[in-house]
């Protein structure tokens, strides 16, 4: 796995509310995690199997396992790993993983989860035919034309909605209890980088807020860096202090955000995993991706000799989307309840987060929206019908997120592209 994100503790299992009770340190861990603990680790098997996965992280991951066959049991093994040490995303040695991993380490399947190495997967995928390039939040795997290179997502946007959700029923407490006024209902969020996949996410998040209390609006601030806690709190301090922001949530991986909303007293929306160790008294609820039915995908599909799909995208149905549990000691009443509800509907279709009726662009509904499907930064297909945005869709477009609209409502305090 070449790596980016620093996850805070393993995802947890949320469909049909199965660990939507009780306090976090209570919560049923999904039965296929990508992290253990050391402990955990240590009682894994050793060795390579015939079809074994590498994953490579970068240098911020605290381990790497490669994924066996068996029940996928995460091995504890350091052969089966390569770090990026500067997290630059430049070729400097370490970049060269997957071709380390292919030529001398023997793996037949490698799986990488960092947008910046698409362009090296694909190098070494040529290099090596007979290996099998899987990577996360790429945009080529359909018209790369390399038959051993693929592309993996979840629609994240689900869980995000999801989490709204629960923030918005808490601002709703917070009106009724006379803390705020309606029109004071503003969520502030730490962004990353003004990027679709941070734009998709916040948003969809933002939808699930304003589903349940219409008068929410949110403020965002980017800090140009998916991990720096120092950035991530000073921008978390700057809404709630300056921009009087009363509920704040992030698409930045460490807990810099939840520390200060924890010293302020503000309710926190966390991602990529609980928070619960560092706001205890302001955490609400996470999400987060679950890579395990990938894992389980691309083995089986290996071991069956048959090919693996150019790009796939799981979905809170197959339990690629999952949430942590609902801190009852700070969530609004109802919370459980009306997730699971939307759970439900996001099952059966019948529930479309980008649902074109419930937001509009500079006063208008959006009819069509020429996406950048391709990755050339020019949008270029249609991706609205039926009446929604159609996001991550992997079989007609692709995975990785290109909702990067900002919608009324959602105002950016400043921008940040990276460079």
């Amino acid at each position: 796995m070449v790596g980016r994100q620093k996850r805070h503790r393993n995802a947890v299992e949320a469909r049909s509310g199965k660990a939507l009770v009780g306090r976090p340190e209570e919560f049923r861990v999904a039965a296929q995690i990508v992290q253990r603990t050391g402990r955990t680790r240590q009682r894994a098997r050793n060795g390579h199997g015939k079809h074994d996965v590498a994953l490579v992280l970068d240098a911020r991951i605290a381990c790497g396992e490669a994924v066996g066959t068996t029940g996928l049991e995460l091995v504890a093994e350091g052969g089966a790993r390569q770090n990026d040490k500067d997290d630059d995303r430049q070729n400097d040695g370490h970049d060269d993983a997957a071709v380390d991993l292919a030529k001398n380490k023997g793996c037949k399947v490698i799986f990488a989860d960092s947008f910046g190495h698409e362009s090296f997967m694909k190098q070494a995928a040529q290099e090596y035919p007979e290996v099998q390039f899987c990577h996360a939040t790429g945009t080529s795997g359909k018209i790369a034309n390399i038959e051993n290179f693929h592309n993996a997502f979840a629609s994240i946007y689900e869980g995000r909605y999801l989490a709204g959700i629960a923030a918005g029923l808490k601002l709703n407490e917070m009106i009724a209890a006379g803390k705020i006024t309606a029109e004071q209902a503003v969520i502030g969020y730490v962004g990353a980088f003004t990027y679709a996949e941070v734009i998709s996410g916040m948003t969809s998040f933002y939808l699930g807020a304003r589903s349940v209390c219409p008068s929410a609006t949110m403020k965002v601030r980017y800090t140009g860096s998916w991990y720096d806690q120092a950035k991530e709190q000073e921008a978390a301090t700057a809404l709630i202090e300056k921009d009087k922001c009363v509920l704040i949530s992030q698409h930045a991986d460490s807990l810099g955000a939840p520390t200060a909303c924890e010293l302020a007293g503000v309710p926190n929306v966390s991602y990529n995993g609980s928070t619960y160790s560092a706001g205890e008294t302001t955490f609400i609820i996470s999400s987060a991706i679950n890579w395990a039915p990938y894992f389980q995908y691309i083995i089986e599909t290996v071991v069956k000799g048959e090919a693996i799909a150019p790009d796939w995208c799981g979905t809170i149905a197959t339990n690629s989307v999952v949430l942590s549990g609902v801190n009852q000691d700070v969530a609004a009443e109802g919370t459980i309840e009306k997730i699971n509800e939307a759970i439900k509907a996001l099952e059966a279709g019948t529930l479309h987060v980008f649902d074109t009726a419930n937001f509009t662009v500079d006063g208008k509904t959006l009819t069509e929206y020429l996406a950048d499907v391709d990755g050339d930064y020019t949008g270029e297909t249609n991706v609205i019908h039926d009446g929604y945005f159609d996001e991550s869709n992997a079989v007609d477009f692709r995975s990785a997120p290109y909702f990067d609209i900002i919608i009324d409502g959602v105002t950016n305090l400043n921008t940040n592209f990276g460079g």
